[in-house]
């Protein structure tokens, strides 16, 4: 049997906690391959899957409990940090708003299936006042999904992923290499990706300065609030003579712009 296989059948249940844990607080160490591993295990009859579950599930709530209570306590700045922190800051936003504002707390249910809105719906919660205890109720439900959706799949593949581990642990060396090459291609793809976005996307620019030096001369300025509906829940407070309309409004309400004046627009 492999090593790590060996290593997961004497730790399995502290190792699936702690990575899981830690995974779920941001650090980039995917919990998905061990999850399938365990599941492997479990469908040798090395491990038991229900004890796995248990405390994958455990790791996952207690790292997401964490961001609950900072977004809570710290408000939008949390999901301002996490999403510049994104390989996608402009889409990280707003696609955990929308899918938040449509759904509510059952977007908990899936959120961990969706690469980067695992780990900023559960700060969210915290910071539009969702009740904890039904924050745990359906955060623990939908972290249950995700764990078992995985630990089924090495369980039913149980013998062809130990051949899979098997043939990766024969590249040695070159398995790492192979790793950090793939690992730094897509980094590479998406920030030429996001350069690429912000050059067809670039427009002209105002400093905060210079917009307040324009309305104390008095300058006729229209200024539009685009921040979505949750941001502005959260932090209701506007530039002086701004009028809030969400970005997806403005094809639908330009008549409330005007045709020969100035317009600056702002959001978070």
């Amino acid at each position: 049997m492999h090593r790590a296989f060996e290593f997961l059948i004497h730790h399995g249940h502290a190792v699936l906690f702690i990575w899981v844990l830690i995974e779920q607080l941001g650090v980039p160490v995917p919990a998905m391959p061990l999850l399938l591993a365990a599941g492997a295990l479990a469908g040798t009859g090395h491990l038991n899957f229900f004890a796995c579950l248990l405390f994958a599930v455990l790791g996952a709530i207690t790292s997401d409990s964490v961001w609950f209570q900072l977004g809570r306590h710290k408000g939008i700045k949390v999901l301002q940090l996490l999403c510049r922190i994104s390989l996608e800051p402009d889409s990280c936003v707003r696609r955990t708003e929308g899918i938040f504002s449509k759904q509510g707390a059952r977007s908990l249910l899936i959120a961990k299936f969706i690469p980067g809105l695992g780990l900023v719906t559960p700060p969210l919660a915290g910071i539009f006042r969702m009740r904890f205890r039904r924050f745990l109720l359906f955060d623990a439900i939908g972290s249950a999904l995700w764990a078992a959706a995985f630990l089924a799949l090495g369980y039913v593949f149980a013998g062809q992923i130990e051949r899979v581990a098997a043939n990766l642990a024969s590249l040695g060396g070159w398995l790492l290499v192979l790793a950090i090459g793939a690992l730094a291609a897509y980094i590479g793809y998406k920030f030429v990706a996001r350069q690429r976005f912000l050059r067809e996307l670039r427009i002209a620019r105002i400093t905060v300065d210079e917009l307040k030096v324009k309305l104390d001369a008095g300058e006729q300025i229209t200024i539009v609030d685009l921040r979505h509906s949750l941001d502005f829940e959260a932090e209701p407070e506007v530039i002086p003579g701004a009028f809030h309309m969400e970005a997806k409004e403005l094809e639908l309400k330009n008549d409330r712009l005007p045709r020969g004046g100035e317009v600056v627009l702002y959001c978070t």
